[in-house]
């Protein structure tokens, strides 16, 4: 008798959560599914069934084409790059060393900035005006200015740039935290089979980082792709298409264009691929985990 009181306690204090979950994104995602087959639009009073017309119509626009391209490559660049730049630091910052507090901190002063903030700060920086600071250290140099922005084949990676190194400390103060975890005794064995330093790295370091680089990886990815703030700060998805994500297009989309059907299409792709690329990375993971078991 009194488990079940117990249990029925522990329902009642999960289901405020439950609750507003289930209103906040399994009813929104639904209704994504079912107004992405119909012709909804702001414009349009008329709701009727299409099918799969949006979906063919995604498919065969270029500028979709392109945002689902630059958001995949980018949320897969950006964990690649802030994870491993995150690992090294971490590693690096453990050791007993003068300046290594502040050194952290001012390493992970960047993940208090609104992305917003950092956006507009680097579209400064990175101006191809004569006032922009990277091209005035590049010219000071003798070099040539380049077009961080503007140029459609770096314009993508230049903003990659910005969101390593605001976010690289966020994620080295989760490594650093895993890495106080590791018992000592491990490295010493390690010394006495004579390892050397990259050796003792991925032989126990690395394997024991696992519930820190799971996690990092998995953030980093889903962060990566819902981008939006920054792109709209620094490029607004120009120059053409070069920095287009699925982010701004349904945004675009959705509320500029009021194709609100097409934008829910675009959503369901959205869910889709970051469903199937999780999956990718969680099958890794587990396999990895085993591996180190």
């Amino acid at each position: 008798m009194y488990g079940k009181k117990r249990e029925r306690v522990f329902l009642l204090m999960i289901l405020p959560a439950f609750v507003g979950f289930f209103i906040l994104f399994i009813v929104p995602t639904l209704m994504s599914f079912f107004y992405s087959m119909t012709n909804w639009s702001v414009y349009n009073a008329n709701l009727r069934f299409v099918g799969l017309d949006n979906y063919r119509q995604l498919f065969t626009d270029t500028k979709t084409i392109a945002s689902i391209t630059n958001t995949v490559k980018y949320a897969v660049l950006i964990t690649v790059f802030q994870n491993i730049i995150a690992i090294l630091l971490a590693v690096f910052l453990s050791k007993k060393m003068k300046g290594a507090n502040f050194t952290k901190s001012l390493v992970f002063l960047p993940a208090v900035l609104s992305i917003l903030v950092t956006g507009f700060l680097f579209q400064y920086i990175m101006s191809s005006a004569d006032y922009g600071l990277f091209n005035r250290i590049i010219q000071f140099f003798g070099g040539q200015p380049v077009n961080w922005l503007g140029d459609a084949n770096i314009a993508l990676y230049s903003v990659l740039i910005t969101q390593v190194w605001q976010w690289s400390g966020w994620s080295m103060v989760i490594y650093i935290a895993n890495l106080k975890s590791i018992d000592s005794a491990l490295y010493e064995a390690a010394d006495i089979d004579g390892a050397g330093s990259i050796r003792k790295f991925f032989t126990v370091t690395l394997p024991l980082l696992y519930p820190a680089v799971s996690f990092n990886i998995l953030m980093s990815l889903i962060g990566g792709m819902k981008v939006f703030d920054v792109i709209f700060a620094m490029t607004k998805g120009g120059p053409g298409y070069a920095t287009e994500t699925i982010m701004t297009t349904m945004i675009r989309e959705g509320f500029n264009s009021g194709r609100n059907a097409y934008a829910s299409a675009l959503a369901v792709i959205f869910f889709i691929v970051v469903f199937v690329l999780s999956r990718i990375v969680i099958i890794f993971l587990n396999r990895w985990e085993r591996k180190i078991s």
